[in-house]
């Protein structure tokens, strides 16, 4: 598995997020690291319900109290710290967890094995 440099720790604030793609080309791991009560925490950009990206715009990824992650296009909220759906149409499932620390003032993600190759 490789682990890769995804943001700087201070460009994320408390109940924030950050997007991030890992590789490149037509299918690159799409994913984000919240901001949450002072830990960071990773998470691939797919909505359990619906299989396509929870936000629309860059970062997008909160609600306005930065209490939750939200999918856009269905309205479903996450626990940010354990990705766990507490609202909308896909109680009981969860956000597909990325491995994530910080070092040196560094947020680092590591690729899960089926993107090991990228």
């Amino acid at each position: 598995m490789k682990t890769w440099d995804v943001a700087a720790s201070a460009h994320l604030a408390e109940g924030k997020a950050l997007g991030f793609q890992l590789g490149s080309g037509d299918w690159p791991l799409k994913g984000f690291v919240v901001r949450h009560d002072g830990g960071c925490h990773a998470w691939v950009n797919s909505c359990p319900h619906a299989g396509h990206s929870l936000n629309y715009g860059p970062n997008d990824f909160m609600t306005p109290d930065g209490g939750y992650i939200r999918c856009l296009s269905h309205g479903a909220k996450f626990e940010p710290d354990t990705g766990a759906c507490v609202a909308g149409p896909c109680p009981g499932q969860y956000l597909q967890r990325l491995e994530c620390h910080e070092d040196s003032g560094i947020i680092r993600v590591r690729a899960p094995a089926s993107a090991r190759d990228l």
